[in-house]
């Protein structure tokens, strides 16, 4: 017999699992399938910022950037061990934007979304301030510096999954939707384990199509529906360099072309640097940074910074597709951030809601306005929203208290180093200690402090199945250890999962 939910979500990035978490903790029964891992779409490949969105100021979406800045000290609270402070260091050239219109934006940057935490923009001379060492020499005489926060975006999907399965969400990863039908006001769901290839089937009374850059194939394709609204596909690409600094704090530089480009302090030893803007045709799964793109995130770097970099420095390259909202812009990087609802509800008959754009700041609100629009729908109460004051997992701590949670570990976990010790209190927060607290021990150390212990709970609790997963999702260990580590991880996972089939 089909299992009966109140929800399905479709996809299982940032947006498909806050609608989870939402709708969970509003005491509706979720179901959230996702084609691949949690986060292994757009999610993944965002220039790993939780941020109000400067640029957006020029092109009037003033609703969209006081939403976002509001949402960071909110997000901030609810996540610290994924989500912290920045300062941004925004030098002033001035054959670009003018100073007056800089100031202009930070001064509306800092007052239109109720900051508390997040300390005010500044006026620096970068003739004597650090911040003006790792510039060209005498290439930059002023600038401003103001406030944002850096997110580990990948983990911000997992815990919101991970609260959702808490509250009594089933995630189903890699399981993918085969086609759906409206039937005696359910919709019928046909899956396919994308591993196995076995086939399930469930009714759900709503659906909700997150599904990111496959919304509309899953609308056309999956469900036999036509859109009014349409998905505009935008490919935006990162790489990631040997530190080009010291100091912990990011700057936004401006191109000759009008685009800005983030360079971001990047797990201790690198520098992010990013991120592109381009119309993107194709599979959203095959997008990979071009040669092109390099060139160009290589030539924003050497215009503005001493340290000069080449293709053969970039250790890392990553490519995602924004499924932003067509508003009919000319330029993708005018292109709305904001997003929009696409609700299909004939009378009498299940409604399905499809999520076009949005961004990861955003997404809690997002998924608040979601469920809201679904929840009269199915004969429940519209109750005020709950997720801004629940911490995700791992998130019961002060805002500046993790640097006396790694101190907690190691004295559970003498083994650790200072350095393990600091990753996993940023990784899992107050969870870490589920981790050090293992019976058994940490086990063998794959590298990076990775231990079996570390890989086991991430395998029972946060859907892991393979080392790319552990390797550059639930972690950027990845950029850390050798690529052999990788073939004896998956052996370890492997094993692990043949002895508890068999035991």
């Amino acid at each position: 017999m089909e299992r009966a939910y109140d929800i399905a979500v479709i996809g299982g990035g940032i947006n498909g699992a806050g609608i989870a978490r939402d709708a969970a903790g509003r005491g509706l029964s979720v179901f959230l399938c996702e084609m691949n891992d949690l986060a292994s779409g757009t999610s993944s490949w965002s220039t790993k910022l939780v941020h109000g969105g400067l640029r957006y100021l020029e092109f009037y979406e003033f609703r969209l950037v006081r939403e976002a800045l509001a949402e960071r000290e909110i997000l901030w609270a609810m996540a610290p061990h994924v989500i912290g402070p920045l300062r941004f260091v925004l030098p002033h050239h001035k054959g670009l934007r003018p100073a007056w219109l800089l100031r202009l934006g930070l001064f509306l940057y800092d007052h239109l979304g109720g900051r508390r935490l997040l300390p005010p923009t500044r006026t620096l001379d970068l003739r004597t301030d650090a911040a003006g060492l790792p510039l060209k020499p005498g290439l930059f005489a002023k600038g401003f510096e103001y406030s944002d926060c850096r997110v580990d975006d990948s983990r911000l999907v997992v815990l919101n999954a991970l609260d959702a399965a808490e509250r009594g969400a089933t995630i189903a990863t890699r399981t993918a939707l085969v086609g759906a039908e409206r039937q005696d006001g359910a919709w019928h769901l046909r899956l396919r384990d994308t591993v196995t290839g076995e086939a399930r089937a469930i009714t759900a009374r709503a659906l909700v199509n997150a599904a990111g850059p496959w919304v509309s194939e899953v609308l056309h394709d999956r469900l036999g529906r036509a859109s009014r609204a349409q998905v505009r596909l935008v490919q935006g690409s990162h790489i990631v360099v040997p530190k080009l600094y010291d100091h912990d704090r990011c700057y936004i530089v401006q191109t000759g072309d009008g685009r800005i480009v983030f360079a971001i302090p990047y797990e201790g030893e690198f520098t992010l640097v990013g991120t592109t803007d381009r119309d993107y045709q194709g599979d959203p799964a095959k997008v990979a940074a071009t040669a092109e793109e390099i060139a160009y995130l290589c030539a924003a770097v050497n215009e503005h910074f001493a340290q000069q970099v080449s293709a053969a420095d970039v250790v890392w390259a990553f490519s995602g597709v924004r499924p932003l909202y067509d508003d009919g812009a000319s330029e993708a990087r005018a292109a709305t951030r904001d997003y929009v609802f696409e609700m299909d509800s004939p009378l009498g008959e299940a409604p399905l809601l499809s999520i076009f754009g949005g961004k990861i700041t955003t997404y809690r609100r997002l998924a608040e306005a979601a469920v809201a629009r679904l929840a009269p729908l199915l004969g429940a109460a519209s109750e005020p929203g709950w997720t801004a004051e629940a911490a995700l997992p791992g998130g019961d701590f002060p805002v500046t208290g993790r640097d006396a949670l790694a101190a907690r570990l190691r004295a559970e976990a003498p083994t650790l180093s200072t350095t393990a010790a600091a990753r996993l209190a940023a990784t899992y927060g107050t969870r870490a200690l589920r981790i050090t607290g293992c019976r058994a021990g940490l086990g063998r150390d794959f590298g990076g402090g990775l231990s079996e212990a570390e890989l086991g709970y991430l395998m029972d609790v946060e859907w892991a199945r393979t080392a790319e997963d552990v390797l550059w999702r639930r972690t950027k260990l990845g950029l850390h250890l050798r690529p052999e580590a990788a073939a004896a991880i998956d052996d370890w996972m492997r094993a692990r999962s043949n002895a508890r089939v068999t035991s």
